[in-house]
């Protein structure tokens, strides 16, 4: 996994009277292919222009200013010297605020993702840290100022060391009670347990990141290299779509049969202990959850 030469900013990790001098690095790059915008005509890069449609003219960046939309066409003018006074102040500790377990935090709260890596004289404060936390099975929330923001961060072990995610605050998460998820339906005992099966048979251990690629981005870069050879490029018909489920028992009956064959539709070819134990993993996941819920209807 690559990792940026140069760290992005250096801080310090405090919890109670104990402080680890360290050092913050992206965590991740972006791979994905961008495109620039030409005119068809003579293949030149467009230029855009900031335009101001009332007085009819191109503006400099010097005369434009920030605003707020309170409503159609009604803006409040902000300054940078305003903006910049609401910032936090300019602190370089990460205050950890309390330890959590890991499955008690929710992914749809994780952002942005940065490694953390020790400073002069903070390498064994920082061991110490990593293996007690990963002993524990416990992470860390923080507040951290990150470029004048402060923003709510989770540090949990990562690989022998630490890795630091931001995070979105609470009333930044859509509330999922918007959306019709079909709670009020009624699902068949006998079509859980065919799901469960099918889970069954594409069950693996532990996630393995390397099993993916981004095929996507190596079907264009493919496409460019054979543009830029000069070779002919034959565009593939688009696949057919998919049909529409009719019958969601007969769906998943087909599903194991592709993966098995026809003797893993039939009743008891996945075994009891192997339905168990998909239950157990489907039950302790959905566990978190569960609590989280009921806590938030007392």
């Amino acid at each position: 996994m690559p990792m940026a030469a140069r760290s992005l900013v250096s801080g310090t990790i405090s919890f109670g009277l104990v402080a680890i001098p360290i050092r913050l690095y992206p965590a991740v790059v972006s791979e994905r292919v961008s495109f620039h915008l030409l005119h068809a005509k003579c293949g030149t890069r467009i230029k855009y222009q900031t335009y101001c449609p009332v007085c009819d003219q191109v503006v400099d960046r010097d005369d434009l200013v920030k605003g707020y939309e309170l409503g159609k066409e009604q803006y409040i003018r902000v300054t940078e010297d305003e903006l910049e006074a609401l910032e936090g102040e300019a602190s370089k500790d990460i205050d950890i605020a309390e330890f959590v377990p890991l499955a008690s935090v929710d992914p749809i709260f994780l952002d942005k993702a940065y490694f953390l890596g020790p400073d002069k004289g903070g390498a064994k404060p920082y061991q110490l840290l990593a293996r007690a936390l990963e002993k524990a099975e416990e992470v860390a929330v923080a507040r951290f100022i990150l470029r004048g923001k402060e923003s709510v961060v989770l540090i949990r072990p990562f690989q022998r060391g630490l890795i630091l995610h931001t995070m979105y605050f609470h009333d930044e998460i859509r509330d999922v009670g918007e959306i019709d998820r079909g709670e009020s339906l009624k699902i068949k005992e006998s079509e859980v347990q065919l799901a469960l099966r099918l889970i069954a048979e594409l069950a693996s251990k532990n996630f393995d990141p390397e099993k993916y690629d981004d095929e996507y981005r190596q079907r264009v870069l493919a496409l460019v290299k054979e543009k830029a050879q000069g070779k002919k490029v034959t565009i593939a018909p688009p696949r057919a779509p998919r049909g529409k489920v009719i019958d969601l028992m007969d769906a998943l009956k087909k599903s194991l049969e592709k993966r098995r064959g026809p003797e893993a539709a039939k009743k008891g070819s996945t075994g009891r202990k192997e339905l168990a134990k998909v239950s157990r993993r489907v039950g302790e996941a959905a566990r978190p959850l569960e609590r989280r819920v009921r806590a938030g209807k007392r």
